[in-house]
C-alpha cells in the first residue's frame, strides 16, 4: 500500500519536518514490513511561465514548430525563447516551464541547446513529461487545471510534485489498511498523534432523501456455502457532470504516487475515494442502464464484456451486477463495457457495496483477473462506510466535474453487529509472557476502536466493524502484544521439556540430507505436482496406468496430478539447470510422493468445527481421507562426476555412482541394502537395480532409457535411483549400532565363480557370505568377466573377500577354509564352480 505524505497529513498529525524513513519506521512498529519510499524523480528550477508570443515555423520535414517566448519571472527581462512542437496553447497561457539544469523523470535533464536555428533556453512541459499522467497530445495549460498563480511560482510544490509515499506490505488480515484511512490510524496508534477519521462523517450528510429513487436488489436465494453475496449496496445518482473536466493536478499526483493512473475526473475519482476509505466505488452511466439494479449470481452459459475488452464465460458462482438487460459487471472485481462512464456520460450512478469475501476472491482468480477493487473486498471492507463513500465521490463530483448531488438512489442495508468476544483476565498476559496491566490491556483494545465492558472475570469486547480479522481472544492478545509494542516481550526462548527434540525418524531424514549433500549432491525441493503420464512412467515398475490424485483446483492445469515419484521433479530441475549450461549435475530432493490405493476415493466433504478438538472418530475418518503420503529420497546423476583436467579424462556418470548414493543414503539410515538386477518402466535393461533392505523392497537405481531421456531434453545418459525413506528407517529399527572395531589385521582373498549369466551377482554375494560365516568382514564385487574362457551363456564373477577375526589374527589357512565354505554354498545353489 502507497501512502503519499500529504494525504496521510489530513487524517493524523505528523511532524513538519517528518521524514518517510520515520513514517516506515513508525509503521513497522506496529507490525506492517516496509517496503519503499517513491517520488516524483524531478528536480528543479521547474517554475510556471507565461507564453508572451510565439511565431510558427513551418520545418521542411513537414512538421511545425513554434519560436515561443516566455515569461518566467525572472528580475531582469524575465523572457526567454524556447522551442516548442505541441500546438495546443495559446497567448497569454500560464503553463510550466523546465529550465535548464533542472531534470525530469527518465532522467532526462534539461539544458539550453541549439534546435531548429533557435538557441531553446528550457523546456514548455506536458503531462507526460512531469510524470503526472500518459497524455502526451500537447502541453500542460494551468488554465484547463483551474490553477491561476502568479508567473515564476515553483511549479513542483504548486502541482503536488514534491510530495512522497510510503510503501508498506499489507498482510491479508488487515485489509482496513488498504487505505490511507486505516495507515493513518495505525500511525496514530504507533505514535499517539491525533487522528481524525473521514468515515466519522455525521449520518445526516451521508443519508440519501429518497433511498427508493432507484431500484436495487440482491437476489442471492441459494447462498454458496451459506454466505450471502452482498450484504450492503448503496446507489447514488449525480447528474449533469461534466467528463472533460480535467482532474486537479494534487489529485493526479497523488493517485500517481499511489500506482494509480488518472484516466479521467470520473474515474479518478472514484479510485481517489477507495484509496483514501479503502471502499471500492462503482460508477456507472446511468443513462446507459435498464431499468433498476439486481446482484446476483451468474446463470450456466452467461457472458459479459468486462472493461479490459475481453468476453468472459461466467460460473454460476460469480457473483453479477445486473440490470434488465442482464450482467453489466463482475460484483467487487470489474464492471462491463456496456455501462462504462465515458466522455459522454452526463448523469452517473455511484454504487457502494459489500460482498462477500469468499466469492470476490475465487472471482477474481477464476477469471485471472486481479483489480484494485478485488483486492480490497476479499480481504474484508468495512461494512459501514459504504454511505460515507458514496456521498464522498457525489462530494468530489459537484466539486470537480461540475455535477449536481440529487441525495437520491437506492440502500439495501442490514443491521450490522460484531459478535462479542469474551476475553478472560489472565488470558493476554499468560499467552504473551509479558505481565500487562488490565489498564493496558483495555486502553490498548479501546485504541484500536474496539468496546470493552467489564465483567466479573474479564472483559467483553466487540470489535470495531473495519476489524472482521478479530475473531477471538487469541486475535485480540496480539492486538495488545502489538499495541503495547513488541519490544516488551522477552526474546529468550522457553527451556524444552525433556525428550521433545527431534523424533528417530526426523533424525534419520536430516542424517540422509546431510550426508547427500556433504557427498556433493545438491538439494532441489520441486513442486507436488505433474503429469499423469509421468505417473505411469516414473511411478510404477512396468509403466501400466496407476491412480493418482487429480487436485480440484490445480495451480497449473497442465500438471494437475500429485506426484508418485520424485524424479518428474528432478528431470524438471535438471532440464532448466542444462538450459542454462550447467551440464555436470548432482541432484537430491527428500519429499512426500502420493500413493493411492486402486479403488478408494480420498476427500471429504465434511469439515469439523475449528473452535474445538475433534473426537477420535473424526480424526480417524480425516485420516482415512487422506491417500498414503511415504517420504522418499532420490538422486539424478547425468554429465561427468569428475572433469577432464591435465592427466586426468573425464569420467562420466553411470549407474555405479547411482549405488553409491545409496549405500551413503543406506549408511545414514542405519540400514544395508542389497542390490539385484530388475528391469524397470523407463530404466535401460541391464542397468536397472532393485534395492532391498531385510527382503523388502525399497527403492531402485539405474539409467534411464534414451528415449525418456530425450523426451526431458536432457542430453546424454541420465543416471536415477529413488528409495522409499521413512520404510528404509522403520527397518532400521529404533537405534543403530556401531559395529566393534577388531585390532588385529585383515586378511584378504580373491574368490572367481563361474555360472549362469542369468543368476544376478547379488544373490551369488549373498551365497558367498551365508557360507563363510562369521569370519567374512566384507564381500565386494570386483569383475563382471563374459568371452574367451568363458562357456556361451556363462560368465564370471571375480570378489574380493576380506576376513578378519575379533580375538586373533587369522592364518592363511583359516581365511581359505572360510572362502571355500562359501563357494559350497555357492555351487549347492547356483552350480557355481571356481575358474581356472
Amino acid at each position: 500500500m502507497r501512502v503519499p505524505l500529504s494525504w496521510l497529513r489530513e487524517f493524523v498529525d505528523l511532524p513538519a519536518d517528518v521524514t518517510p524513513e520515520a513514517v516506515l519506521a513508525d509503521l513497522v512498529r506496529v507490525g506492517f514490513e516496509e517496503e519503499d519510499v517513491h517520488r516524483f524523480e524531478l528536480t528543479g528550477p521547474i517554475v510556471v511561465g507565461e507564453v508572451v508570443s510565439f511565431d510558427a515555423e513551418p520545418q521542411s520535414n513537414g512538421k511545425t514548430i513554434r519560436w515561443c517566448q516566455v515569461d518566467v519571472g525572472e528580475a531582469e527581462g524575465g523572457v526567454r525563447g524556447i522551442v516548442c512542437g505541441a500546438g495546443n496553447f495559446f497567448a497569454g497561457d500560464k503553463v510550466v516551464v523546465t529550465l535548464p539544469g533542472a531534470v525530469l523523470p527518465g532522467p532526462f535533464p534539461i539544458a539550453a541547446r541549439k534546435t531548429y536555428g533557435h538557441v531553446s533556453d528550457g523546456m514548455i512541459a506536458s503531462a507526460k513529461e512531469l510524470g503526472l499522467g500518459d497524455e502526451h497530445s500537447g502541453i500542460l495549460r494551468l488554465v484547463e487545471l483551474g490553477i491561476d498563480a502568479p508567473v515564476g511560482t515553483d511549479a513542483i510544490a504548486l502541482l503536488g510534485l514534491d510530495d512522497v509515499a510510503v510503501d508498506i506490505n499489507v498482510t491479508p488480515d488487515r485489509g482496513y489498511a488498504l487505505s490511507v484511512r486505516g495507515v493513518a490510524r495505525e500511525y496514530s496508534h504507533a505514535t499517539g498523534a491525533a487522528f481524525r477519521d473521514p468515515g466519522l462523517r455525521p449520518w445526516g450528510e451521508v443519508n440519501l432523501h429518497d433511498e427508493q429513487a432507484f431500484s436495487v436488489a440482491v437476489d442471492d436465494r441459494a447462498p454458496i456455502r451459506g454466505r450471502e453475496g452482498a450484504t450492503e449496496f448503496v446507489a447514488r445518482i449525480v447528474r449533469d457532470v461534466d467528463p472533460t473536466k480535467p482532474t486537479p493536478a494534487w489529485m493526479v499526483a497523488r493517485l500517481t504516487l499511489a500506482g494509480i493512473r488518472s484516466l479521467g475526473i470520473l474515474i479518478d475519482i472514484t479510485n481517489y475515494v477507495m484509496i483514501e476509505l479503502g471502499q471500492p466505488i462503482h460508477g456507472y452511466d446511468l443513462d446507459r442502464l435498464t431499468g433498476g439494479i439486481t446482484v446476483r449470481r451468474a446463470q450456466q452459459g452467461e457472458t459479459l464484456e468486462t472493461l479490459d475488452g475481453k468476453v468472459r464465460t461466467l460460473d454460476p458462482e460469480d457473483l453479477l451486477i445486473t440490470d434488465e438487460s442482464g450482467p453489466i459487471g463482475l460484483a467487487g472485481v470489474m464492471g462491463g463495457g456496456t455501462t462504462e462512464m465515458t466522455d459522454a456520460t452526463r448523469n452517473v450512478l455511484i454504487e457502494a457495496a459489500t460482498f462477500d469475501t469468499v466469492s470476490i476472491a475465487r472471482t477474481a482468480r477464476r477469471h485471472k483477473l486481479p483489480s484494485e477493487a478485488s483486492r480490497r473486498f476479499e480481504r474484508g471492507v468495512d461494512p459501514a462506510i459504504a454511505f460515507v463513500a458514496a456521498a464522498r465521490v457525489a462530494e468530489l463530483m459537484v466539486a470537480y466535474a461540475g455535477g449536481t448531488d440529487t441525495r437520491a438512489g437506492g440502500a439495501l442495508l442490514r443491521a450490522y453487529e460484531t459478535p462479542g468476544i469474551d476475553l478472560p483476565s489472565g488470558f493476554v498476559p499468560g499467552l504473551i509472557g509479558v505481565a500487562y496491566t488490565p489498564e493496558e490491556i483495555v486502553a490498548a483494545l479501546e485504541m484500536i476502536g474496539c468496546r470493552v465492558t467489564a465483567g466479573a472475570d474479564g472483559w467483553a469486547v466487540s470489535p470495531p466493524t473495519w476489524r472482521p480479522d478479530l475473531t477471538d481472544r487469541w486475535t485480540l492478545a496480539e492486538e495488545v502484544a502489538r499495541i503495547e509494542g513488541y519490544d516488551r516481550i522477552p526474546s529468550m526462548l522457553p527451556t524444552p521439556p525433556s525428550g521433545r527434540g527431534l523424533t528417530l525418524a526426523q533424525q534419520g531424514r536430516r542424517r540422509t540430507a546431510n550426508a547427500l549433500a556433504a557427498a556433493g549432491y545438491v538439494e532441489t525441493p520441486s513442486f507436488p505436482f505433474t503429469t499423469e503420464a509421468a505417473n505411469d512412467l516414473h511411478g510404477s515398475e512396468s509403466g501400466e496406468h496407476l491412480p493418482s490424485i487429480k487436485l480440484a483446483n490445480p495451480l497449473d492445469g497442465q500438471s494437475p496430478f500429485l506426484r508418485r515419484s520424485l524424479v518428474p521433479g528432478l528431470l524438471e530441475v535438471a532440464h532448466r539447470n542444462v538450459s542454462r549450461g550447467f551440464t555436470d549435475l548432482a541432484l537430491f530432493e527428500t519429499g512426500m510422493v502420493f500413493l493411492p490405493a486402486p479403488g478408494v476415493t480420498y476427500g471429504t466433504d465434511t469439515v469439523p468445527p475449528l473452535a474445538t478438538r475433534p473426537d477420535a472418530a473424526t480424526l480417524a475418518a480425516l485420516d482415512d481421507a487422506i491417500p498414503p503420503q511415504p517420504r522418499h529420497v532420490a538422486v539424478l546423476l547425468t554429465g561427468n562426476v569428475s572433469p577432464k583436467q591435465p592427466g586426468h579424462p573425464s569420467v562420466a556418470a553411470d549407474v555405479a555412482d547411482a549405488l553409491d548414493a545409496v549405500r551413503t543414503i543406506a549408511a545414514a539410515a542405519g540400514v544395508t541394502v542389497d542390490v539385484a538386477q530388475t528391469r524397470r518402466a523407463a530404466l535401460h535393461p541391464g542397468r536397472t537395480a532393485v534395492l532391498s533392505v531385510h527382503g523388502r523392497e525399497v527403492g531402485y537405481a539405474g539409467e534411464l532409457l534414451p528415449a525418456v531421456a530425450e523426451a526431458a531434453e536432457l542430453p546424454g545418459r541420465v543416471i536415477v535411483a529413488e528409495l522409499d525413506l521413512d520404510l528404509a528407517l522403520s527397518l532400521a529399527g529404533e537405534r543403530v549400532v556401531a559395529a566393534s572395531l577388531s585390532g588385529f589385521p585383515a586378511a584378504t582373498q580373491d574368490v572367481s565363480l563361474v555360472l549362469d549369466a542369468e543368476v544376478p551377482a547379488a544373490d551369488v554375494g549373498a551365497a558367498l557370505h551365508d557360507g563363510a560365516g562369521a569370519l567374512l568382514e566384507s564381500l565386494r564385487l570386483v569383475d563382471d568377466y563374459r568371452g574367451a574362457g568363458v562357456p556361451e551363456g556363462a560368465k564370471s564373477l571375480t570378489f574380493a573377500l576380506r576376513f578378519r577375526a575379533p580375538d586373533r589374527t587369522l592364518t592363511a589357512a583359516e581365511a581359505t577354509e572360510s572362502k571355500l565354505a562359501g563357494v559350497a554354498v555357492a555351487a549347492q545353489r547356483f552350480g557355481a564352480t571356481l575358474r581356472e
